[in-house]
């Protein structure tokens, strides 16, 4: 009876010590991923562009490459209005072809790093670049998303970095392929987001008129029905000045 009681006693110390240890891991989970300093901001983050290359986007199942280069590019040039550091990498360039031109075109003075490793994070070359920043929150995008981008993502998360994902400027070899990577890389720590969430939160406030006026002709561009609206906007706009 004795024994079958502090049995009894040691299963219900063990029970309370998981619970709270669950909650708290809750918890700390929820503070990470939440409160104003979860947001990226010019100042706190970088870009890094992953093998967005032809071989690569011949090979997407996932998204339409038009789809996903359109947005590529528009988070690229929304990177430069808000000159956060922005690393342009490519896998195996003389097979797999060099980085788009529209993205290249945008860093003019980079020599994007070509590597022989699938994951960058295993390239010394990529790592150091973001320790030199001294950012710890990165924003990925890439192709595939389930080996060029989880990769790399879920080691950076491991190794003490905040990482950010933007699933519409990413894509892989099918949707499940897509699909399943951003599950696992949630499951890991990363943060997925958008092309036009990046845009919002670096932005944050349209009073800020120095960077709004760059922004409009990327939302124009690269924005689809966004773009539209907004130019029947300037239409209307520029017809009811006419007539005063």
């Amino acid at each position: 009876m004795k024994l079958s009681f502090t049995r009894r006693l040691r299963h219900l110390f063990v029970g309370v010590l998981m619970a709270t240890s669950a909650s708290f891991s809750v918890s700390a989970q929820s503070t990470k991923f939440n409160g104003l300093g979860t947001l990226l901001t010019p100042d706190n983050c970088v870009l890094i562009l992953i093998d967005h290359q032809p071989f690569q986007f011949a090979t997407l199942g996932s998204a339409p490459s038009q789809t996903v280069l359109n947005n590529v590019i528009g988070l690229g040039k929304t990177a430069k209005v808000f000159k956060v550091p922005t690393l342009l990498t490519s896998v195996v360039e003389d097979r797999g072809g060099y980085i788009v031109k529209g993205l290249t075109d945008i860093w003019p003075e980079q020599t994007p790093i070509n590597r022989t490793y699938i994951n960058a994070w295993e390239d010394k070359r990529v790592v150091d670049w973001v320790k030199k920043t001294g950012k710890k929150k990165i924003v990925m995008a890439g192709l595939w998303t389930e080996v060029c981008i989880a990769m790399p993502a879920l080691q950076a998360v491991g190794e003490g970095y905040e990482v950010y994902v933007v699933t519409d400027a990413s894509a892989g070899v099918s949707p499940e392929a897509h699909e399943m990577a951003i599950q696992r890389m949630i499951m890991g720590g990363v943060v997925p987001i958008t092309f036009n969430v990046f845009q919002a939160e670096l932005q944050r406030d349209w009073a800020r008129t120095e960077t709004v006026g760059q922004l409009v002709p990327i939302m124009i561009e690269h924005m689809g029905d966004i773009g539209t609206s907004l130019s029947w906007e300037f239409q209307l706009s520029n017809a009811a000045q006419q007539k005063k």
